[in-house]
């Protein structure tokens, strides 16, 4: 990813922040040359010793777990906010752009074979984002049902290698239009363009 260095997120509890904020990301892998990516939702989990895992699972008809065997490494692409950025709003001139945060993770793949531990996954992911619910849904699987409805899915973790954040919010811009961006996307009805702001606010207090 090209990341210019004014761009460069080099705060990891940040990026951690946008993976877990926005867990719904593009696996890509490229077996004997060609890109294929699947759409996942997937969890983070941190390690104090190595820079994390991340988990997930896809249905066992889908053919890219197949591709682990054949990648050395995979590629993980977490989209954050994003917003179009208008001219209009700077005191200085420019040009049209785009704001917006990602997470690029690159990793080494292990299948999760074994039923006990690809069916603990599972619960785990659903009581992450049941937790978020007034009236979480309670999974209630046992017996060959649990067995039939496992074998239908894969899961896997990647042990993170490398992980590239790119925080794209105006910092190549003056403060004064940085704070005007802040405000006009601040302003809008888009709760998407919003969180760009809100973005940006944090990390000008974060550099603080």
């Amino acid at each position: 990813m090209y990341v210019p260095a004014q761009f460069k997120e080099t705060n990891s509890e940040r990026v951690a922040a946008l993976i877990e904020n926005y867990p719904f990301a593009m696996l890509v892998t490229a077996p004997d040359g060609v890109p294929f990516v699947s759409h996942l939702p997937f969890m983070f989990a941190p390690s104090p010793t190595s820079k994390g895992k991340l988990l997930g699972h896809m249905a066992r008809a889908n053919p890219q777990w197949q591709h682990f065997a054949m990648c050395s490494e995979v590629l993980v692409v977490f989209q954050g906010p994003h917003a179009y950025v208008s001219p209009s709003w700077y005191s200085s001139p420019g040009v049209p752009t785009w704001n917006y945060a990602v997470a690029h993770v690159r990793g080494r793949t292990r299948l999760i074979e074994d039923e006990g531990e690809l069916g603990a996954l599972v619960e785990q992911l659903t009581q992450v984002h049941e937790s978020r619910r007034s009236s979480p849904w309670e999974p209630d699987f046992a017996g060959d049902k649990r067995s039939k409805l496992l074998s239908k899915i894969v899961g896997f973790e990647i042990r993170i290698t490398k992980i590239q954040g790119k925080f794209k919010l105006s910092q190549n811009r003056p403060l004064e239009d940085q704070q005007q961006v802040v405000k006009e996307l601040g302003q809008s009805n888009n709760q998407t363009e919003t969180a760009v702001a809100k973005l940006m606010s944090d990390s000008a207090n974060a550099s603080l």
